[in-house]
């Protein structure tokens, strides 16, 4: 099935629907592996992981897509991409929709921040006009080639002028042609109860960050409350660095592999994960001195 028309399902189905974060195509390949039915390319990971920076707009358009491009090419998941502030204005974001399109997205999710951004979870935020945003997404209509790609329009309103000031926001965004809305960074359950209340029918997400300004629910709390999608855009970032830390704190200590067996995949699993088998038909194939005697070379 087509990776958009799925994602447009998974949106409008009853049931809500956890969306984990890749930063690069190993991440990527873990979530599907998993059981996961969707993937986030995300903005903070691919800063985070390739740059070796924190999420302030440090990142190109052209970079991220690259990243991007390489997430969708090796998943059968539908892949929605943080294309931040479109990179931008809506000039901007006309290029951006077209190359992340052609990267094969199934979804792109863009923010009414001030360029450069920051995580939604910083301080000391700014956003642009309502009326800018609502631009940007008319853009993202306008230049899409294929009108299932699923547009998520995020407002960091809430920490800059309020709740009232972001749920206007969300339906002015849905109104331009958003299919989803995403109000970043409520503090309480209140709050989540009074967005998704004031936006009743309209597919939400929300962003759960482990240690940062929203409470942290299950997916069972986010369906109850409203919220038909929950992203967890930097999970398995941070697990990996948690990870990294530990296996090499043990070969910095002891200076040997001997005791590293608990703390890394085994040799098997990998391979399993890069395709190595898939590589090895390739090979038998278009490779062996049989398969190249069968090729007629014409005379």
């Amino acid at each position: 099935m087509d990776k958009r028309i799925r994602l447009r399902e998974l949106i409008n189905a009853p049931d809500s629907f956890m969306l984990p974060g890749a930063y690069d195509a190993v991440s990527a390949l873990l979530i599907e592996e998993l059981g996961f039915q969707a993937v986030y390319a995300t903005g903070a990971g691919i800063s985070n992981a390739q740059l070796g920076w924190a999420d302030v707009g440090l990142t190109s358009m052209k970079e991220a897509v690259d990243i991007v491009a390489r997430i969708t090419d090796v998943t059968n998941i539908p892949v929605i991409a943080d294309i931040d502030t479109g990179f931008g204005n809506a000039l901007n974001v006309i290029r951006t929709v077209r190359e992340f399109e052609r990267a094969g997205v199934a979804g792109m999710q863009i923010e009414d921040q001030v360029s450069p951004k920051k995580c939604g979870h910083f301080n000391n935020k700014n956003v642009i006009s309502k009326e800018e945003m609502v631009n940007k997404i008319h853009a993202i209509v306008d230049a899409r080639k294929d009108e299932n790609l699923v547009i998520i329009a995020r407002t960091d309103a809430l920490a800059v002028n309020g709740l009232d000031d972001a749920i206007d926001r969300a339906r002015a965004y849905k109104e331009a042609g958003a299919d989803v809305l995403f109000i970043e960074a409520p503090t309480s359950l209140e709050q989540m109860k009074a967005i998704t209340s004031s936006l009743q029918g309209i597919p939400q997400l929300i962003n759960l960050v482990e240690g940062a300004k929203t409470p942290l629910i299950s997916l069972k709390e986010a369906e109850d409350l409203g919220y038909q999608i929950v992203l967890c855009a930097n999970t398995a970032l941070r697990a990996s660095i948690q990870g990294m830390k530990q296996a090499l704190s043990v070969l910095h200590a002891d200076g040997s592999q001997k005791n590293l067996n608990e703390a890394i995949c085994s040799w098997e699993d990998r391979q399993k994960l890069f395709k190595l088998s898939q590589i090895n038909e390739w090979e038998e194939k278009y490779l062996s001195i049989e398969a190249k005697e069968e090729v007629k070379i014409p005379e």
